[in-house]
Order: structure tokens, then C-alpha cells, then sequence
């Protein structure tokens, strides 16, 4: 018996002498977004697949990007497909190797009682919008439903301008500027962008181009162990995901968490189309065309461009874990 003991641990020992440090960074400070990577760390699937992952929490003053770039981390989390083009077309050896939300999560907010009844509906009216969303959808919007620069007002992030404004349109996130408009006594109306036909995918996973090609192994590991995490903190218990999420940013309130939970459900943000068939985390050249030609045809990028090497798809498309999605 003490030698099946001291084999067992040994066993152990290597095991976690194996382990391989990755280090992964998300776009912002951590959320119920992001549950389905702190989940596969909180259950031990990361380890499970031979890793000792790490995940540095984003926030404004943080730029994951760079630090990818730096070598600082190993994998990267970003808000869209442009992002990943962006690398392309300024020469950064960078490649996208996942999608794990299928549907962008932005959204426009309205008034209860405003007359709006749809985003086409919102032309010629002000707009509180960030930069980012200047250089994607809205070049989106302008081409199919006539929007212009004229309608752009600065979003601060900051819900008082829009709270204090009956008539105010602002952007926001499915998962979380409604819950704080309600909060505040506002039940907006919410329009979600990816239904006028916005192809982007979000929460794609980024790592070099020198990891994809060197260590393929540690890479598809990452993901497997990402797209488990996900079916579980969506459709099992989520709460190993939640207390990790509350121990790394405690200011993250229970109700919010719950919310952005029911929302990526209603919606499908995360489980829902080409993922319904292909797994979590799914991307295919169809969409991924779609979403360059919309943007060529907005001017952001050149027709000529190489955009599908901007991605690798050998790591993702598999079914990976659709077992795990209740029948």
C-alpha cells in the first residue's frame, strides 16, 4: 500500500512539474462575460489538459494587446474581428484562433417611452457611441440604413447622460448597461446589433503566430479546455466560475453576474449558430468574408487584403464539447 502511495504521488509530482505556464489575457476586469474561462480554471480543466493557466483581468488603463505583442502573455482576448484584421494590416504576427461569442453583444439603448421602434429607426437622431464602435459597426450602419457622423455624440461610458435624457441613444452591452439603467429605475429598450445583420464575431481568443505554429498542442489545449468551461458555467452549475470571478474583482455585484448569465442565453451570444452544429468557440470563412466585405465596402480595409490569414481555423469547428449542451 505504501508503495502504490508513493507512486500515486509521484505521479502527481510529474504531473504538475508537466504543467505548461500560459498566461491569458481578458478585455476587462472580470464578469459573467468572461465566466466560461474562469469556470474551466475554477473546475481544474485547465490542468486537466496539462496547463497552469493564469488570467490577468483587463480594466481601462490595460492594454492586453501590447502585452501579447510583448510576449508578456500567451493568449489574448478581443472585442471583434477587426481587431484581428487590424494586426494584419499593420504587420503584427498575431493570429485569431477562436470565437466564443457567435452574436456581438452591443447593443443601442432607448427610452421606455421613446417612438423608436428599431435601429433603422435611429437615423438622424443622436447617438452616444465610443471610438471603437465609430471604426466597426457604425461604418456598417452608415452603409445600410443611411446613418451619418453628423448623429455621433461621445459615450463616457457613463450612463447619467442617457438616464437624465428621455430622448438619449446610447451603446451599451446586452449583459449589462440595461441591468444598470433598471437599476436606476430606467427600463430601456434594448436593440441588439447583430440582429440588422452585423456579422461580427467577439470574445475571439488571439495568440502569436509563432505559438500557433511552434506549439499547436498548447494552443488547442487552451481552447478545448475554454469551449468546456463555457457549456458548464452556461448550462451546469456556475457557480466555481462566479466565486473566481468575485474573488478577482469583488466589486462585480451577484445580481449583475445573474444577469449577464440570462442574457447570454436569451440571446445566444455564446450557443447559436454555426456553434449549434460546429461547438463553442466556432468561426468559418464564410463569415469571416462577410465581415471583411462589409468593411471593405465601409472603406476601413483594402479589397486586396489577405483578410482569412488574419485567422487559423484548425484549432476550432470540431464539435468539442457539444455533449456537454442539455438535449
Amino acid at each position: 500500500m505504501r508503495a502504490i502511495a508513493l507512486l500515486a504521488a509521484l505521479c502527481l509530482v510529474s504531473t504538475a512539474q508537466a504543467a505548461e505556464k500560459f498566461v491569458f489575457g481578458t478585455n476587462w476586469k472580470a464578469e459573467a462575460e468572461h465566466g466560461g474561462f474562469y469556470q474551466a480554471l475554477a473546475e481544474g480543466r485547465y490542468a486537466k489538459y496539462g496547463l497552469d493557466v493564469t488570467i490577468r483581468e483587463g480594466g481601462p488603463q490595460v492594454n492586453h494587446n501590447q502585452l501579447l505583442a510583448a510576449g508578456a502573455l500567451d493568449a489574448a482576448m478581443i472585442s471583434n474581428n477587426a481587431e484581428g484584421l487590424n494586426f494584419l494590416k499593420n504587420d503584427i504576427p498575431m493570429v485569431t484562433v477562436a470565437a466564443f461569442f457567435q452574436k456581438d453583444p452591443q447593443v443601442l439603448l432607448t427610452h421606455p417611452g421613446s417612438a423608436i421602434r428599431s435601429i433603422p429607426g435611429m437615423k438622424g437622431r443622436p447617438i452616444m457611441i465610443s471610438a471603437d464602435a465609430r471604426d466597426t459597426w457604425w461604418r456598417f450602419f452608415e452603409l445600410r440604413f443611411g446613418f451619418d457622423e453628423s448623429q455621433i455624440r461621445r459615450y463616457t461610458f457613463n450612463l447619467a447622460p442617457f438616464l437624465v435624457n428621455e430622448d438619449a441613444i446610447q451603446q451599451g452591452y446586452v449583459t449589462s448597461e440595461p441591468f444598470m439603467a433598471l437599476r436606476e429605475g430606467v427600463k430601456a429598450k434594448v436593440f441588439l446589433i447583430a440582429d440588422t445583420g452585423w456579422p461580427a464575431y467577439s470574445t475571439l481568443v488571439t495568440v502569436s503566430r509563432e505559438l500557433a505554429a511552434g506549439k499547436p498542442s498548447v494552443v488547442q489545449r487552451f481552447l478545448n479546455a475554454s469551449i468546456e468551461g463555457w457549456y458548464s458555467y452556461l448550462y451546469r452549475d456556475p457557480g466555481p466560475g462566479n466565486r473566481l470571478i468575485k474573488k478577482t474583482n469583488p466589486d462585480m455585484p451577484d445580481a449583475l453576474i445573474a444577469y449577464g448569465i440570462a442574457k447570454m442565453k436569451e440571446h445566444g451570444i455564446v450557443d447559436s449558430g454555426d456553434a449549434l452544429k460546429l461547438g463553442i468557440g466556432a468561426m468559418t470563412a464564410e463569415r469571416l468574408t462577410a465581415f471583411f466585405e462589409a468593411m471593405v465596402r465601409a472603406g476601413v480595409y483594402p479589397a486586396e487584403m489577405d483578410h482569412l490569414s488574419a485567422f487559423d481555423l484548425r484549432f476550432v469547428n470540431k464539435g468539442h464539447g457539444v455533449g456537454m449542451r442539455p438535449r
